[in-house]
């Protein structure tokens, strides 16, 4: 079978590597020897799939459906492995037994068209809140534990790029972020496995359970970093409506109120990301995101 990436994938990571990529270049003979060593039959390639990876829909040598997940080294495919089996499959999809190879991780089927985003907004939200709590435990200690990174050492890559696109048309909502990040860097109050990427789409339907997360970017740090993906989740729906903005205030206070987490740190972090995401948005050329999201971060 040939393993052509979705154009999707293409497109994503053209924006993270324009002046070309080898890995791509490498992955359709990497799918096939990942399919070869673990004996596996392939039933489709998942499409479009996601922005970061190649997922490929396959069966075990007993028959058992599972999913095959190709990812570049930039996309931190081995922290993830390492999150996937320090969670062990409670409130995420299972890792398994499969090849060890750098970059291929053999996962538990899902429904991969199935998300929480299918659900009323209410409940989606309801549903992915009560996910994510179950995500955040201790991270792994010991001899031979994965070392993720932290919240403040991904916050500082990005804020460093923030700076750097930081225009006169968003350079208030760029010093805002900023200052934010500082603050809330200066006493975190826990330290937690989190997910990093988190959002209604990251959360499919299963057969264990009835929703499991998929496609952690883990990192180490204070829950409210963890939430704040959420809170803008559907901003083109928020950004559209009328009351957009007092919707979000409301969606801060009811997340944090039910996760246990203090508001002003859930919209600090909210904010952050909103302006990070919005900042490299523009860079890569994406004006309508970027347009929403500094819009979104604007209410906040």
């Amino acid at each position: 079978m040939a393993f052509e990436p979705p154009q999707r994938l293409v497109r994503a990571l053209g924006e993270t590597a324009p002046d070309g990529d080898d890995w791509l270049g490498k992955l359709p003979e990497a799918a096939r020897q990942a399919v070869s060593l673990g004996e596996l039959t392939v039933e489709r390639t998942q499409v479009p799939g996601g922005r970061s990876s190649l997922v490929v829909l396959v069966r075990r040598a007993d028959g058992t459906p599972a999913v095959l997940k190709l990812a570049p080294p930039r996309f931190r495919p081995e922290a993830e492995r390492a999150a996937l089996a320090h969670w062990d499959g409670l409130g995420a999809v299972q890792l398994l037994d499969g090849p060890v190879t750098e970059g291929v991780l053999l996962l538990e089927r899902l429904h991969p068209d199935v998300s929480v985003r299918s659900l009323p907004e209410a409940k989606a939200l309801l549903e992915a809140a009560g996910t994510l709590r179950r995500l955040w435990v201790e991270p792994p200690v010991g001899d031979g534990a994965h070392t993720f990174e932290s919240v403040a050492e991904r916050t500082g890559r990005q804020a460093e790029a923030m700076r750097a696109g930081a225009d006169a048309e968003v350079r208030a909502l760029v010093d805002a972020a900023l200052v934010a990040r500082e603050e809330l860097l200066a006493a975190p109050p826990e330290r937690r496995l989190l997910h990093g990427t988190f959002r209604q789409s990251k959360v499919l339907a299963g057969e264990r359970v009835p929703w499991l997360a998929v496609g952690p970017d883990p990192v180490v740090g204070e829950c409210a970093f963890d939430l704040a993906r959420l809170v803008r989740d559907r901003v083109e729906d928020l950004i559209a409506s009328p009351s957009g903005a007092a919707t979000v205030r409301r969606r801060v206070r009811k997340l944090a109120e039910s996760l246990e987490l203090d508001q002003e740190r859930l919209r600090g972090w909210t904010l952050f990301r909103a302006v990070e995401s919005g900042v490299r948005a523009r860079r890569v050329g994406r004006a309508r995101d970027a347009e929403l999201l500094l819009e979104f971060a604007g209410w906040l």
